[in-house]
């Protein structure tokens, strides 16, 4: 605004005062030469400070972006070091611990040691995928399919501790979105990390079903359940804190329900008219 109205200001006091007093002593032919000179130095010396203070406003909001995407690219590179390497990682206990057992009883076979090795060279795979993503932008163009994902999920539960699992997959991922997919996918995977991890569950089973602007995916157990009442409260729970993250991004509803009958872990967009989540049957 002082922009705008300090030239304008400028030629109107210039031009009274010219007009009332100065006529006598300058000519017109005169004063119109000196009224934009007058107004080009005026401009100068009031408008330089208001260009500095500009110039610094805009150096502080580019210092702001770097750090909030730097900031960001921590955040993602948690989320992806966790998914990714965390699962393999705890993969790796698991088989080691089999291994130490195997050893005690004699019967150390080459093949244990070959699925060490492939887990180890997953861990490497996952690190170097997550420094990637952080240098090359996602396209979402290459070919995914979500119920295929949480089938190959499923399928290295049911292998690594021999747990039946069940997917009723009637969820159109048409109504999702690219970014939806993988954000969804990183839940569900998270969930069935915790049911690997926490529980001493027989049974594990994902469901999701719903259309574009109602849908409802689940993930349910029959394990022991959480101790906690509020297992987001519990420190070191680094998983269920960044699935609560994620599904508070995208603007879903995340609950948590557990008790002695197991697990059920709802993640939601929309509602029905009754105000319950699509989906209803939980077991």
């Amino acid at each position: 605004m002082l922009i705008l109205l300090i030239p304008t200001l400028m030629v109107g006091i210039w031009e009274f005062v010219r007009h009332q007093f100065l006529m006598e002593y300058i000519s017109m032919d005169t004063g119109n030469y000196l009224t934009p000179a007058l107004v080009f130095l005026f401009s100068i010396v009031l408008l330089l400070p208001l260009f500095r203070m500009l110039e610094r406003s805009q150096r502080e909001l580019e210092r702001e972006r770097a750090a909030t995407m730097a900031m960001e690219a921590r955040e993602l590179l948690a989320k992806e070091l966790h998914d990714g390497m965390a699962q393999s990682l705890f993969l790796l206990s698991v088989r080691i611990d089999r291994l130490e057992q195997n050893r005690k009883d004699g019967e150390i076979s080459g093949e244990s040691v070959d699925q060490i090795k492939k887990t180890v060279h997953e861990v490497n795979r996952y690190v170097r995928q997550a420094i990637a993503n952080l240098k090359v932008p996602v396209s979402g163009k290459e070919s995914f399919s979500l119920e295929r994902s949480i089938q190959e999920q499923l399928a290295g539960i049911s292998g690594e501790v021999m747990i039946e699992v069940s997917l009723d997959w009637h969820l159109d991922e048409q109504a999702l979105t690219a970014a939806e997919q993988a954000e969804l996918l990183s839940c569900i995977r998270e969930a069935i990390i915790n049911v690997r991890k926490h529980t001493r569950a027989g049974k594990v089973s994902v469901s999701g079903r719903g259309d574009r602007l109602n849908w409802n995916v689940a993930v349910a157990d029959n394990g022991a359940g959480f101790v906690h009442a509020d297992p987001f409260a519990v420190s070191g729970s680094y998983g269920l804190q960044i699935m609560r993250e994620r599904a508070r991004s995208m603007g879903w509803k995340l609950n948590l329900q557990s008790g002695s009958a197991g697990t059920v872990v709802e993640i939601a967009k929309g509602g029905t008219p009754d105000g319950t989540l699509p989906g209803a049957d939980r077991r």
